[in-house]
């Protein structure tokens, strides 16, 4: 059918496949739709025809797609396919002039292709190494939601301050190699704020939020010296509102607190080697940091959804909002001002991490997508499908789908683009990690887009260019000698595993879920896990171990009404489940005892052990499992039912529990002695030195 022709031509697909064995067709709509966001009129069959003469004869006339990729050097085989005679100019990053692909340094050069008939092409030759970076020996780290960490100086939700202290302290008491954290993107303000990391306002800047007020060295400057006891004191009222008082995470409440001392702090005048360092970080953050703080100085004036605003500020390029810039510079001084801090306050974090021997040290979070009423929504607006939203087809686990409100990138336009705002992403998130973490890593390869307005089943799949997507991200990794971990848990494409492990993206494994699926269902072995990963025992959005072993996830759920079965069906195979991991555990001779007589402590220990004993390269430890904390930071299928992203890390009696007190938690000590002894018998097995500093 032309429809079907057309769409394949644009990469949108006019099926799925939830299980193997099974095709569900995607409705006539949301084909429709879909080419539509890509500019595509399908609306008619006389429009589908008229699309695909266009788009096969531009295809047909075409020397080269807009972006080509050279892997490790090599010559692309695309440019081998080009008529005989073609002439090549490449133009490097660094200014060099060439005539052919071979051996170039990486980095996205400009090619120039002249053929013999006349045609010519403009396009991005992107140079990447065959791989990325290697994790420098085996390591284990913790795994924690900022937010949740609360020291005695925060106030009242975790800050960078803590992130630093965390990292020495894991660092040199602990053997760690890393720390995980979740998005620490910009939100998009408001009130109440949506307190989900996932849905930023922006991903490629951070969110001032996370500041430690007292580390800003202006801070002892401040002339109001009253009003800033004052606001001091409503922090640690606040604070212990959440130790002490059972009160939620107010991402709100601290904001307002920390905003009024920000106002302050940028009073004090800054010294001229902060002013000269200030105005290198505005230089080289250009107009993406520039349309970052316009977008906040206007978000205050007009609300934060910026297709409400007034019709000539809604275009970032437009003579009102250049005039409105110029109106608000002191509000768009104040913004890049945080700006400022954050990046510096995140990259002490990093250095502190290495300071105390990790190999890896920070590893962020990198989300979906962006809010689609938020700043990159604002400024990036040609490069996202307008009228689309991302989620996930109906499955087994979800039969209805899922809407995650964040818009797609059109593909086309990244490539035309050689991959722009994709690579600024990358680079800026890579200026203060060791790793990158990618949330739903098989969007480098497609996404479900749904219509907005419909619901998840009325979407379908468009497909990016993941060999595209993977260079970029190869090479501006390598530019920063960090690793990348794809989150590549559900239903994953034929093939796409394999294309991650080949250009070195490590996996995330979940302890639950590492099943002989092959084969008889029952848990994998150790040895039969991939070596290529991150292995967990949970994730933010899954029960923390302790819950999922006493059976407290599932009461949970049931008293929440989120149960497809009956409550004692459930409980009964949950219990089956652990059961049948726990008996596992003990043939291995991990877990010592049975029944009653076998604590959950040992219990979670033995699940570690477990973990310590596959090949992973990389081993978590969520942090609230280390105390026995039985509360998920996150329940999907919940919005206000349940304090999703608002809980303090807490002992398995529901007691928040401060960065001192865990740092001083027999239990936590026990669990980690547990983890090093084991990683220590691995490593000398191996005959290595555990690639981090030598321990006495």
């Amino acid at each position: 059918m032309p429809l079907s022709r057309l769409a394949a031509l644009h990469g949108v697909a006019t099926s799925y496949s939830p299980s193997p064995g099974r095709t569900v067709p995607a409705t006539d709509t949301a084909v429709v739709a879909a080419l539509a966001a890509l500019g595509v009129d399908a609306s008619t069959p006389d429009a589908v025809r008229a699309a695909l003469a266009a788009r096969e004869a531009e295809t047909r006339d075409r020397l080269l797609p807009p972006t080509v990729v050279c892997w490790g050097g090599r010559p692309p085989d695309v440019l081998s396919a080009l008529p005989e005679g073609t002439r090549l100019r490449i133009t490097t990053e660094q200014g060099e002039t060439r005539a052919e692909a071979g051996q170039l340094p990486p980095g996205v050069h400009a090619l120039h292709a002249t053929a013999p008939d006349g045609r010519t092409a403009d396009v991005h030759l992107v140079v990447a190494p065959d791989r990325l970076p290697t994790p420098p020996g085996r390591s284990h780290g913790l795994l924690v939601q900022l937010y949740s960490l609360l020291s005695r100086r925060s106030w009242g939700m975790g800050d960078l301050g803590d992130l630093a202290e965390l990292t020495a302290w894991a660092g040199r008491a602990l053997g760690a190699g890393f720390i995980q954290v979740n998005p620490l993107h910009a939100a998009v303000p408001g009130t109440p704020t949506d307190p989900s990391p996932y849905r930023p306002s922006s991903r490629r800047f951070p969110d001032p939020v996370h500041l430690r007020i007292e580390d800003i060295p202006e801070f002892a400057y401040v002339d109001d010296r009253d009003r800033l006891r004052a606001l001091l004191e409503r922090a640690g009222r606040l604070r212990a509102s959440v130790l002490d008082k059972d009160a939620l995470i107010d991402r709100d409440a601290v904001w307002e607190l920390k905003r009024e001392a920000l106002e302050l702090i940028r009073e004090v005048p800054l010294g001229p080697g902060r002013r000269a360092a200030y105005a290198d970080f505005l230089a080289e953050g250009g107009e993406a940091l520039e349309d970052h703080v316009t977008w906040c100085a206007l978000a205050e004036v007009h609300g934060p959804e910026w297709q409400r605003w007034p019709v000539g500020l809604r275009d970032p390029r437009s003579p009102e909002t250049a005039r409105a810039r110029r109106e608000l510079m002191d509000r768009v001084d104040f913004h890049s001002r945080l700006a400022w801090l954050t990046d510096a306050q995140l990259a002490t974090a990093q250095r502190s991490a290495r300071d105390a021997g990790m190999p890896v040290g920070l590893v962020h979070d990198l989300a979906v997508g962006v809010h689609p009423g938020g700043a990159d929504a604002w400024a990036q607006q040609e490069y996202y499908a307008a009228g689309m939203s991302v989620g996930a087809p109906p499955d087994a686990f979800n039969a209805r789908g899922q809407d995650w409100g964040l818009p797609p990138w059109r593909p086309d336009r990244l490539a035309a683009s050689g991959y722009a705002p994709y690579r600024h992403l990358l680079r800026a998130l890579f200026r203060y990690t060791g790793a990158l973490r990618i949330d739903h890593v098989m969007g480098l390869f497609r996404l479900w887009w749904i219509p907005q307005g419909q619901p998840p089943t009325e979407g379908t799949y468009v497909r990016y260019d993941a060999e595209a997507m993977l260079a970029v991200l190869t090479l501006e990794a390598s530019r920063a000698g960090a690793l990348v971990i794809g989150e590549d848990l559900g239903t994953v494409e034929p093939g796409v595993r394999e294309t991650l492990q080949e250009r070195g993206v490590l996996g995330t494994s979940v302890l639950w879920f590492e099943r002989d699926w092959e084969g008889d269902g029952r848990p994998l072995p150790p040895e039969r896990w991939r070596a290529d990963c991150l292995a967990t025992a949970t994730t933010h959005d899954l029960p923390p171990t302790a819950s999922r072993l006493t059976g407290d996830h599932v009461e949970l759920r049931g008293r929440l009404g989120l149960l497809t079965g009956a409550l004692a069906d459930e409980r009964a195979a949950a219990s089956a489940e652990t059961g049948e991991w726990l008996a596992f555990f003990a043939r291995l001779g991990l877990l010592r005892g049975s029944g009653s007589a076998v604590s959950e402590e040992a219990e979670i220990q033995a699940v570690h052990r477990f973990l310590l004993r596959t090949p992973a390269r990389m081993v978590g430890i969520w942090l609230p499992d280390a105390v026995g904390d039985r509360r998920p930071q996150n329940l999907p299928g919940t919005w206000d039912q349940y304090p999703n992203w608002r809980l303090p890390v807490a002992d398995a009696a529901g007691r928040p529990m401060t960065l001192e007190e865990l740092a001083a938690s027999p239990r936590l000590h026990a669990l980690l002695d547990v983890v090093r002894a084991r990683a220590g018998d691995v490593r000398a097995r191996a005959g290595e030195d555990g690639g981090g500093r030598p321990r006495h």
